[in-house]
């Protein structure tokens, strides 16, 4: 199996993992916000939108490539857009998480605090932004590999946009299939074995004609 289809399922898995991880922590301290402050968090509600679309979208794109090959779904460029527009938004979540942790909490807490709901918030801030940045950095690291891949496929003559990820982007579809040629008696004679025809017989002229002349009767 080629090396590209392998980096995107290992990916899409790691992502849908890490963005159920994300969901669960951003629901769990939006309930906590909602019953002490009355509020949400910014960046809570856009973590829950990355990880909501995140495993709504990736696990489709695995199971519907091994289902049927071709699909809108698996086409490089919309692949391409997509996980663009799902990394712009981790990093989103990522940077909001990072900047209202420091503004709520300071720069450095260690979360030890004796009311327990205060420090579970403090401990959910910091898993948030640790796996919202791991998405946001695996996502556009696949996204650079497969852009790549897919611009040398393309200078190679290849339709890389409208195909899958497993068709081979970067196999030269423009060359020629090697033919083994076949042997004429020359240096390429130990090939393949030279084709004799029997020889064919020649009619023998014996200066005799078998017709028979015809006479004149009057």
């Amino acid at each position: 199996m080629a090396f590209l289809p392998i980096l995107r399922l290992v990916v899409l898995i790691t992502c849908t993992v890490f963005a159920v991880i994300v969901l669960g922590l951003s629901a769990h301290l939006t309930s906590l916000s909602e019953e002490s402050l009355g509020g949400y968090f910014v960046f809570a509600a856009m973590a829950i939108a990355a990880a909501a679309l995140t495993i709504i979208t990736l696990p489709a794109m695995v199971g519907i490539d091994f289902v049927r090959r071709g699909a809108f779904t698996s086409m490089v460029l919309v692949e391409l857009i997509w996980v663009f527009v799902l990394w712009v938004l981790w990093i989103a979540a990522a940077g909001l998480a990072a900047q209202e942790q420091q503004f709520v909490f300071g720069e450095g807490n260690s979360c030890n605090y004796i009311n327990t709901d205060l420090a579970t918030a403090c401990h959910e801030f910091g898993a948030i932004e640790a796996f919202s940045f791991l998405t946001w950095i695996v996502l556009m690291g696949y996204n650079i590999t497969l852009l790549v891949y897919a611009l040398i496929g393309a200078n190679r003559g290849n339709k890389t946009w409208t195909s899958s990820v497993g068709d081979g982007l970067l196999m030269s579809r423009g060359e020629p299939v090697p033919v083994t040629p076949m042997s004429t008696g020359g240096d390429y004679s130990h090939t393949a074995p030279s084709m004799q025809y029997p020889p064919q017989q020649q009619p023998q002229w014996t200066g005799q004609s078998n017709h028979t002349p015809m006479t004149a009767q009057v």
